[in-house]
């Protein structure tokens, strides 16, 4: 059975867009043309078209977008050539030709039909407006738009375009369009405004989250501020560490320095009266290193105690212990809830207690450096004493004058001395 030239269209279309087309045409595509022959099928049916008529608008239908395989200006009147060439070819009669050709140019969008079948081919073209797959539609031509590098929407744009195509550039003219597309139509663009008003109160109660978060940072204070707050408290209480270190390194040299002169050196003072003084002097500066490093390392505890006056006056730092070891929880806990509903209280707070660090600190180093200055003189002193004893009675070996290590006791201690000293 011979085929129909509708069916012939249909063949050369499809394999016209397959071959020639380019990918990145997503909705302008074999699928596009497919629906509206369908929906030109829809009007047909419903309403009073010709045998003759109805053939023109199928053909037309399949022929319209064929011209975007030559490039998208104008497409519309590239599509006439290619379905006058093809046409031609088919032994069509030139009424048929020039009909064909007349529905082609009426799908040109911003233009009003100005016949019967270009009312309905132009209805059938934009049908996608009053059926349930307009979204999807829609997004494939915003991609499509994108990819050929037309003009590129974001989703919100997108949007307000649709919507603004819908609501007035847009219309349908045949009456079975209006009756049974329409409504759809309605629809879509209620759902589009819907989402635009969701869309902008989101947007709304985003920007005053951002303008409350914003105002709240600014009456708060900053960053930088907190930021200076933890590493200057974090570096005292290091330093604090570092200077307890020193001196317990101090304390242990010289305890074991004594228990060795006691042990070893004191005995030896009947049968060496000249060692004494140079004894004693050791002896002594390595007490005195001990004494100041025990002073250094004194905890001083204050009286622990506070007034109703002394928190609402913010007189106690509350951040320290030893402003309220003695007063009692709830007593303690009333003052807490005083302090943080004022964030100036807390702040002046953390600015005494790194105060008062500071001046433990001071004090710290101090008596370490006037410690370790006394070690080192002593040091000195006693060797140089040592050595005039000595000098001064030559008769005497200086192997006579140090303990010999002949115990194991002894050994462990010179080593322990060499080991911390070192």
């Amino acid at each position: 059975m011979a085929k129909s030239l509708v069916e012939k269209t249909q063949e050369f279309v499809f394999n016209l867009l397959k071959d020639e087309l380019p990918n990145t045409f997503l909705y302008h595509n074999y699928t596009h043309t497919e629906r509206v022959l369908k929906s030109i099928r829809e009007i047909i049916e419903h309403s009073e078209v010709s045998d003759k008529e109805a053939e023109i608008l199928e053909i037309a239908a399949l022929l319209h977008d064929t011209g975007y395989t030559k490039g998208e200006e104008d497409h519309e009147e590239r599509s006439v050539e290619i379905a006058t060439e093809f046409l031609k070819e088919q032994g069509a009669g030139i009424a048929l030709i020039d009909s064909v050709n007349e529905c082609i140019m009426e799908t040109k969008f911003k233009e009003v039909p100005k016949t019967k079948l270009g009312e309905i081919i132009r209805d059938a073209d934009a049908s996608h407006f009053g059926k349930k797959y307009f979204e999807e539609a829609s997004e494939f031509l915003r991609k499509e738009l994108e990819m050929r590098n037309v003009k590129t929407y974001s989703p919100s744009e997108w949007r307000d375009e649709n919507i603004r195509v819908l609501a007035k550039s847009h219309q349908f003219y045949t009456n079975y369009a209006i009756k049974e597309w329409q409504p759809r139509k309605a629809k879509n663009l209620s759902k589009l405004m819907k989402a635009k008003k969701k869309q902008k109160k989101k947007f709304k109660k985003e920007k005053m989250k951002a303008k409350y978060k914003m105002q709240y940072k600014n009456e708060s204070p900053e960053r930088g501020v907190q930021t200076f707050y933890r590493v200057a408290l974090r570096n005292h209480i290091k330093l604090s560490d570092i200077a307890d270190t020193k001196a317990n390194i101090l304390l242990s040299v010289n305890a074991i320095i004594i228990s060795v002169v006691l042990a070893n050196l004191i005995s030896k003072l009947d049968t060496n009266p000249y060692l004494t003084w140079p004894t004693v002097i050791f002896t002594l500066f390595c007490v005195i290193s001990m004494i100041l490093s025990i002073i250094a390392t004194r905890p001083n505890v204050t009286s622990g105690q506070f007034t109703k006056e002394d928190v609402k006056n913010q007189k106690v730092n509350l951040s320290f212990f030893g402003n309220f070891h003695k007063m009692k929880l709830d007593e303690f806990e009333w003052a807490i809830k005083e302090m943080v509903q004022d964030k100036d209280y807390i702040y002046k707070a953390l600015t005494k207690d790194l105060y008062f660090l500071g001046k433990v600190l001071e004090r710290k180093y101090r008596l370490l450096r006037i410690t370790y200055t006394v070690f080192m003189i002593g040091i000195i002193i006693s060797l140089i004493s040592f050595g005039i004893a000595v000098k001064n009675n030559p008769g005497i070996e200086i192997e006579d004058v140090l303990p010999k290590a002949n115990t194991t006791s002894s050994i462990i201690s010179k080593n322990k001395v060499e080991n911390i000293i070192i």
